[in-house]
């Protein structure tokens, strides 16, 4: 009597259970067959990867030549760069004296911590108050909500330079000129983080706060211990988009801050701009401190930043 192996097909098992055959090439009968793009496909292909590395090519270059430019102008002497291009690349001699004559002189650490002080607080309450907004148009039922929702959008459509004078003139009659808070203020209402917010908190079910209504938690309880630890990508992307926007704003910190020891960044370099005349190499020297602080946050947080876009869907 034969013993009944592991290895030995039962009749139990009928015809459908036995291996597929395998062909004599080794592949088997049954795996999927195996796409072989077509040469017309196949030549698409090839000329789209030519199209594309061309294109990235001309974009890495139309932004690395300027930026180049930039750093070898600012580390030449002033004289020098008066004289023109020409001088630049061929009488160029290594200087960094641009960069301590504004280190050692002026305002502009003053103006570093007003653009510090002034972008992180504006970062705060703008994610804050705006996630806020988005949860009560996102979950609130009330009458005039769409209507609400579409003032929100048509927000968007409105340039900000619109509005300076009326913010200008409300900023006067309370008596906030010349404050931290005449720059803070009107930037915290930032209508693109209500609609990102708002879009986020719909596409996250339901079922979770309803859980938790079960348990007793309120509208407050749900928006804090359940849909803010959601929604870290989206908040930080937010935290970054208005943290850099508000550091490189120059129009409302211009006219609404005359204190030199006030000034932001952008608005310290325009009056250094305008008093140094054609000192190039100054000039270029501070536009790159200017925007300095910023690349060193980009580098330190470059992972984070990159993992808060793309899970906040803002791709691209």
């Amino acid at each position: 009597m034969t013993e009944r192996t592991a290895e030995t097909p039962t009749t139990e098992q009928g015809p459908d259970s036995r291996p597929p055959r395998r062909a004599r090439n080794g592949v088997s009968a049954a795996a999927p067959a195996r796409h072989v793009p077509e040469n017309g496909a196949r030549g698409s292909g090839r000329t789209f990867t030519i199209v594309a590395w061309t294109v990235l090519i001309i974009f890495a270059v139309l932004w690395l030549i300027p930026s180049l430019w930039a750093i070898k102008t600012s580390l030449t002497d002033n004289g020098v760069s008066a004289v023109g291009a020409g001088a630049i690349l061929k009488d160029w001699n290594l200087t960094f004296a641009s960069y301590f004559t504004l280190l050692s002189a002026g305002n502009i650490w003053n103006w570093y911590l007003a653009s510090f002080v002034t972008a992180a607080l504006t970062t705060i309450f703008a994610v804050l108050f705006s996630a806020m907004a988005a949860y009560a148009l996102s979950r609130l039922r009330f009458r005039g909500r769409n209507v609400i929702f579409l003032l929100f959008i048509g927000g968007i459509l409105v340039p900000p330079q619109v509005l300076i004078v009326p913010i200008f003139q409300m900023l006067n009659i309370g008596g906030l000129l010349n404050t931290y808070w005449a720059v803070i203020l009107p930037q915290i209402p930032t209508v693109v983080s209500v609609f990102v917010f708002k879009q986020f908190f719909d596409g996250i079910p339901r079922d979770f706060e309803e859980s938790a209504r079960i348990d007793g938690a309120g509208y407050w309880r749900s928006f804090r211990s359940i849909i803010m630890p959601l929604s870290r990508p989206v908040m930080a992307a937010m935290a970054i988009v208005t943290f850099v926007g508000t550091w490189n704003n120059l129009i409302l910190p211009l006219f609404v801050l005359s204190n030199p020891k006030l000034m932001t960044i952008p608005v310290g370099l325009a009056t250094v701009q305008g008093s140094y005349g054609q000192r190039l190499s100054d000039i270029q020297a501070s536009s790159i401190l200017g925007a300095l602080p910023l690349v060193i946050l980009f580098l330190i947080f470059q992972r984070r930043i990159v993992e808060g876009f793309a899970g906040s869907g803002l791709k691209g």
